[in-house]
């Protein structure tokens, strides 16, 4: 990156433009390698929307509304952390709340080939829109939601991996989809 880019980027941070970022995903559930992401980048914009994916062709543990309410419960004391559903393209979406830069977060190099196509095809649907990638910090690299569904599914312990609404959201499916099979 050349000077006057690392320029331009940190004077779009902290224009007024540049004080929202979009984080979007999934959120399938929300793991604690998300909420590191989340209010890490609060140190970096001054407001982050988190955008949950209505993603009508995978078949997601959780709803839209129910993912939302758990991450708007997580950050209920962060008036700068704002979260909504949406279908469609993350460029129009951003567009629409005006935030010119998007949030995404990279846990290992497998990673980076997805979100580097993705990235591509914003930027040419949107020049304007600007993604920065930020690592988890260390201890949850190795973390993804689906990992969490798993651990969680076949007994194992996720109280370090995600917030405690969560956990409950996850022992609540799971108790559903037992009743359902008896």
């Amino acid at each position: 990156m050349s000077q006057n880019s690392k320029e331009d980027f940190t004077a779009l941070a902290y224009s007024e433009q540049g004080k929202k970022a979009v984080y979007p995903g999934s959120f399938d559930p929300i793991t604690n390698g998300h909420v590191d992401i989340i209010t890490r980048g609060l140190k970096i914009f001054g407001r982050i929307l988190i955008a949950v994916l209505e993603n009508p062709v995978k078949e997601p543990l959780f709803t839209a509304e129910e993912r939302t309410a758990m991450i708007k419960e997580i950050f209920s004391r962060e008036p700068r952390v704002e979260v909504k559903s949406f279908g469609g393209l993350l460029v129009d979406f951003a567009r629409n709340h005006d935030a010119r830069v998007v949030i995404r977060g990279l846990r290992a190099v497998s990673d980076f080939e997805y979100e580097f196509q993705m990235t591509l095809m914003n930027h040419k649907l949107n020049p304007e829109l600007e993604t920065l990638f930020m690592m988890p910090s260390i201890r949850y690299t190795f973390l993804s939601s689906n990992m969490v569904k798993e651990v969680h599914r076949l007994g194992g312990c996720i109280r370090d991996l995600v917030p405690p609404i969560v956990e409950a959201g996850l022992d609540e499916k799971k108790r559903q989809a037992e009743r359902s099979i008896s």
